[in-house]
């Protein structure tokens, strides 16, 4: 008799475990530089022909669909048993790239559509949205286009906003950006991205002075870090601390990259160019969905790295390095965030 009660006691126990891990469920939020996802199609509009057969990376049709899988590779892994709910993708040339991906490759059965608008960038590399439309609905979403004042001629990649509703029931903002590169040099460019991010900033506060708890996602490649003043002063976003405002905005990477980890490596070192950034709502637990610092990751995952002959250690597994075709991946890695609902 006493088994048996034991035994009901145990069940009893597993069943109230299972019945609190499945209250709460997953929102994987990824972002991802893939680095020149081109197809091999001439657009007459940008300067592409690096990347056309023939051109002088010898891209083809068969380095397309290998760049392809890899990318399709990466998104998979991020997700394992959880598929991400959306997916921020930087450097990605056309349309047709994001149809091919969606349709084509190990991503064709998890269904995934997209949003995605041509930008003004010179070769044609724009960012996009994959997102799972059973996790979020769109119900709007616009290119941020970038205009310097003295240098309107002068173009670069746009913003993509999208606002969805996701399975709570709530509003959730999401901005996907690709901020102007370094080249050049970071002193010499750090006006440009400065630019981009008080535009960004704007938008936000259009948000903020709407909705008091506001549910915003800022995520991509910034070509800065977390400590630049294009993002710690002009966006204004903090490091986590003990006192969270709804309205204020958190970037979920500063903490990973002061401990010297990073999604890009540079002259030996590794620093953090993508990044998760959050509305303060976000981080509160009593919110519909919430998330926390330990949530935030890099995806280091062995097959994205090759060794590092020059600094050592480990670098990211390229698909060039330099004009040599290796088949690799990207000279990013992704991040991604977990969500709870």
């Amino acid at each position: 008799m006493k088994k048996l009660i034991f035994i009901c006691f145990c069940l009893s126990l597993l069943n109230n475990l299972f019945s609190q891990s499945s209250d709460k469920q997953i929102f994987k939020v990824a972002c991802y530089n893939v680095e020149n996802f081109f197809d091999c199609v001439d657009d007459s509009l940008t300067n592409d022909s690096e990347f056309l057969p023939g051109g002088m990376r010898g891209w083809n049709y068969t380095k397309y669909q290998k760049k392809q899988a890899n990318i399709a590779r990466v998104i998979t892994a991020i997700g394992g048993w959880d598929t991400p709910a959306l997916v921020g993708l930087c450097e990605i040339e056309s349309d047709k790239c994001l149809f091919d991906l969606t349709h084509y490759s190990g991503l064709k059965n998890l269904r995934y559509k997209y949003l995605h608008h041509e930008s003004p960038d010179p070769r044609g590399v724009d960012v996009a949205l994959l997102y799972q439309p059973y996790q979020f609905k769109p119900i709007h979403d616009e290119a941020i286009h970038i205009s310097y004042p003295d240098a309107p001629k002068n173009k670069t990649r746009d913003i993509l906003f999208a606002t969805g509703i996701i399975p709570t029931g709530d509003t959730l903002h999401v901005f996907v950006c690709h901020f102007p590169s370094r080249l050049g040099g970071e002193m010499e460019s750090e006006e440009k991205r400065m630019f981009v991010s008080s535009v960004l900033r704007a938008k936000v506060d259009s948000l903020v002075t709407t909705n008091a708890h506001p549910n915003i996602i800022i995520m991509g490649d910034f070509n800065d870090f977390p400590t630049n003043k294009s993002l710690l002063e002009v966006l204004k976003a903090e490091p986590l601390t003990d006192t969270i405002s709804s309205q204020s905005l958190y970037n979920l990477m500063y903490k990973l990259h002061t401990e010297g980890k990073g999604t890009n490596k540079h002259e030996g070192d590794w620093g953090a160019l993508d990044q998760m950034i959050v509305s303060g709502n976000l981080l509160k637990q009593g919110n519909r969905l919430s998330t926390k610092q330990s949530d935030a990751h890099i995806l280091e995952a062995d097959f994205l790295l090759e060794d590092d002959k020059k600094y050592l250690g480990k670098q990211p597994f390229r698909t060039f390095s330099g004009f040599v075709y290796q088949g690799g991946y990207s000279d990013h890695l992704p991040v991604y965030t977990d969500f709870w609902y």
